[in-house]
């Protein structure tokens, strides 16, 4: 296999472009997710769109084993990703004491954090005894202030961006980079599963694609972080966020995504 990127979520939204990225360059992939039907369809489009090789890998990635048999059937098949995209995650809209099940939130934490930090773990050695690799962790604007009606969402993007943060210094001169992609609100699955259809944060969602090139670009230059696809007020909101009184902030958010108010 020739220069090889492993996607999680490769099959959602804006790890569908993420594949077509990289295919369209050439690369070949070991796409992961959890339905195995979606995935060989996937593998059979790239390999006839592009003519290149595509594997893949069905997991649940909200399992604490996740991460360790996607390592090890990698080992044993002796494929080496010169590129890790950390993408799947997932959100959800709703009161964090009143209206989110305990389930909902654990399994969005091991999706979000648990499972890329482990994946990164069992990688990045194998990269760095290479000295050369990339990494993208998929975080979000909303990783930058808290979310109240998305908590636990904000707070795995925080965890993501302030890791990769640190880890591209760990990293720097060894040849292996870790870039962080920080999107805005994009039309994806995303919104609609997370019941973020009708709220004002998502009424002016971008395309994924210009976000995913924007990422992969910068991952490439080993940036550190990539701010992409702001639409409507979340440019200007980006911008001001570090000079609005906290309480006035957390009412804006808050306000931003009551379902609903996209409406008002």
């Amino acid at each position: 296999m020739n220069n090889v990127a492993l996607i999680t979520g490769s099959y959602g939204g804006l790890g569908t472009c993420f594949v077509n990225i990289h295919a369209g360059k050439g690369g070949d992939l070991i796409l992961v997710g959890r339905s195995q039907d979606k995935l060989d369809a996937q593998a059979k489009e790239m390999q006839e769109k592009y003519g290149v090789s595509a594997v893949t890998i069905e997991v649940d990635l909200s399992s604490p084993e996740a991460a360790q048999h996607v390592y090890e059937t990698c080992k044993e098949t002796n494929w080496e990703p010169e590129i890790i995209i950390n993408n799947a995650g997932f959100g959800g809209q709703g009161d964090f004491a009143r209206e989110r099940t305990m389930e909902q939130d654990m399994s969005m934490i091991a999706v979000n954090v648990e499972t890329p930090t482990r994946i990164l773990k069992l990688f990045l050695p194998d990269m760095l005894s290479r000295k050369h690799g990339k990494v993208l962790n998929v975080s979000s604007t909303a990783g930058t202030m808290p979310g109240p009606l998305q908590a636990v969402y904000y707070a795995t993007k925080a965890y993501l961006t302030s890791w990769s943060n640190a880890l591209w210094r760990e990293l720097k001169g060894t040849g292996v980079t870790v870039t962080a992609l920080l999107p805005g609100a994009m039309q994806t699955g995303f919104v609609n599963a997370g019941g973020l259809a009708d709220t004002k944060l998502f009424s002016n969602a971008v395309d994924p694609m210009q976000v995913a090139q924007d990422g992969y670009v910068g991952m490439e230059k080993g940036e550190l972080n990539v701010v992409s696809g702001l639409p409507g007020i979340q440019g200007p909101m980006m911008k001001f966020t570090p000079l609005f009184p906290k309480k006035a902030m957390l009412d804006f958010v808050y306000d931003q995504q009551v379902a609903g108010s996209a409406n008002k």
